[in-house]
């Protein structure tokens, strides 16, 4: 019998290819998503890649009755990867407040629930923001968390303590949580990919759109800080990789190898990469031009920050194995294709 693993977020865009890599694994998965950054129809898309439709439940987890309801008719659910959450750097800054009430709140819901229904596992989505700007680099998990640039890095951190203490207070739960930097790309498929609703947040579906004209120009927001280009550095990671390290993290947690009660792991490549070194991958894969212009730095961005992945390559036994060009090329495959779609 297959081991069923609840989804939240997985309509969304880590969260689908996490789906897919669990399917793939031999799990049965059961997504919770509200829609507020996502469509019902990638349930039909993961469909489309695995041959099996994931059941797809639509509510708020910050609604605790629905979610207790959920738990009393979805019997055997053996672990949680826990997506959902509102993530967009520079809108937390704009609305704060939006972020701590659902982040806090879907996680805390959640962890009641793993209790009372005996759910022995859970994978959080976490970020490395939560290193704030890191004092040396590459970022080890040992380096000292900071304080938060952001409030959706601050979220972040929080939910990271919120997790360790409810572990440490017993209740037979084992916890990982994933520090990932920035994940990048599309399913080779073309099917599921990132799909943000409004203007961009983050810099590649920017690019995509821009190369595709739905943007005049891109922004980049900052050529004065202290990096080789003047541009912010960031750890690009293909999404699929980063989907394939939390299916390893749940075997980890289910197969009872964890070490300890509470892991934390970076997941990245271990390479820095800047803003405008970013667009000539995008460029250099694609054979496009991007129009670009140099804006003001942008609130709540972090200068400079790459991942010592090395304890999650030992430990999980997992490497990032894509090239920065190999996400920048399924990144607009995946544009091309949903824009035809969409016509």
């Amino acid at each position: 019998m297959k081991k069923k693993i609840l989804v939240t977020g997985g309509t969304g865009y880590i969260g689908s290819h996490t789906a897919v890599e669990l399917i793939d694994s031999g799990y049965e998965v059961v997504i919770i998503d509200n829609l507020h950054n996502s469509e019902a129809g990638v349930a039909d898309r993961i469909c489309q890649i695995t041959g099996v439709k994931p059941e797809l439940a639509v509510f708020d987890l910050c609604d605790a009755e629905k979610l207790e309801n959920f738990f009393a008719v979805h019997r055997g659910i053996e672990g949680i990867i826990h997506f959902a959450a509102f993530k967009a750097v520079g809108e937390s800054v704009r609305k704060p407040l939006e972020y701590y009430r659902n982040n806090l709140l879907s996680l805390i819901n959640l962890l009641e629930s793993m209790k009372r229904h005996g759910i022995p596992g859970i994978v959080f989505s976490s970020s490395c923001t939560v290193y704030g700007q890191p004092e040396k680099l590459p970022v080890t998990e040992d380096a000292p968390i900071q304080p938060a640039v952001s409030p959706y890095g601050n979220t972040k951190r929080i939910c990271e303590e919120i997790i360790r203490d409810s572990v440490l207070a017993g209740g037979n739960i084992r916890a990982v949580s994933l520090r990932y930097f920035n994940p990048i790309g599309a399913h080779p498929s073309a099917l599921i990919g990132e799909l943000p609703r409004g203007v961009p947040e983050n810099l590649v579906p920017y690019i995509t759109q821009t190369a595709y004209g739905l943007r005049d120009e891109l922004k980049v927001f900052g050529d004065d800080y202290d990096t080789p280009d003047g541009s912010c550095i960031r750890d690009y990671l293909h999404v699929v990789d980063l989907s394939k390290a939390h299916v390893v993290a749940v075997n980890r947690i289910l197969e009872g190898r964890s070490r300890e009660n509470y892991e934390v792991f970076n997941l990245g490549t271990g390479q820095g990469v800047s803003v405008l070194e970013a667009i000539r991958s995008f460029e250099r894969a694609n054979g496009i031009k991007v129009s670009y212009t140099v804006t003001n730095r942008r609130p709540g961005d972090i200068e400079k920050i790459w991942a010592d992945p090395s304890l999650a390559n030992r430990e999980l036994g997992w490497k990032a194995v894509s090239s920065l060009d190999d996400a920048m090329k399924s990144a607009w495959e995946w544009e091309k294709q949903i824009r035809k779609e969409t016509k």
